[in-house]
């Protein structure tokens, strides 16, 4: 095996003939009460699966989290209550759940990164071991889409509200996990669609550094 190959085959997670489509995606958003990874906690989590470029959003995931942790002004936020009526399992049994839904899917998020860490914490917290996912970050895949020219100043970060601006998406829903999760889809989508504008892609190519 040469080692142009070798680096080759390190570097692709799928088959060439995977294609974007046909792979189940697993787009979150986490709502929590803060932004410490070790002393805020989650307070729902919700998903949805993305498929052959359809959101099913009657295959969702929606679970609001036995509270410990609150916190008054992210809850302004949020809008979560502590008194909230809605039935609400233990962190294990919502983290259990969560894991049979997201299955082996791939995840998407924006900025995927914190969503991740807050559900690997709560993980660890219950014995459970972390999420070995491959993942995707809408954030980091929209800077793919942008010009490469030194006229066009590129932020740093990207947020979720710069996306739904961009793309022309309802807003109605923000700061709700589910509702964060349905934006982050359609933003995925369409970051996709402008990406294949330009070039043919395939899944690997979404996991290829800028």
């Amino acid at each position: 095996m040469s080692l142009f190959n070798f680096w080759k085959k390190e570097e692709d997670f799928f088959d060439e003939n995977t294609t974007i489509e046909e792979t189940r995606f697993v787009v979150l958003d986490t709502e929590t009460t803060g932004f410490d990874y070790d002393n805020d906690r989650m307070l729902c989590i919700g998903a949805l699966v993305l498929q052959n470029g359809i959101i099913n959003v009657q295959d969702s995931f929606e679970v609001y989290l036995e509270q410990e942790h609150y916190d008054k002004s992210t809850a302004q936020i949020h809008g979560i209550l502590k008194d909230l009526l809605v039935k609400r399992p233990s962190e294990l049994e919502a983290l259990q759940q969560f894991l049979e839904f997201l299955g082996d899917s791939i995840i998407i998020a924006h900025h995927t990164i914190f969503d991740v860490t807050m559900i690997n914490r709560a993980l660890e917290r219950n014995g459970l071991p972390e999420l070995k996912n491959h993942r995707l970050d809408t954030a980091y895949l929209y800077k793919k889409t942008l010009i490469q020219s030194h006229l066009f100043e590129r932020k740093d970060h990207y947020t979720l509200d710069d996306l739904a601006d961009k793309f022309d998406i309802s807003k109605k829903d923000r700061h709700t996990a589910l509702g964060d999760a349905y934006i982050t889809a359609i933003a995925f989508l369409k970051i996709v669609k402008k990406l294949k504008e330009k070039k043919a892609v395939n899944l690997n190519q979404l996991f290829k550094p800028l």
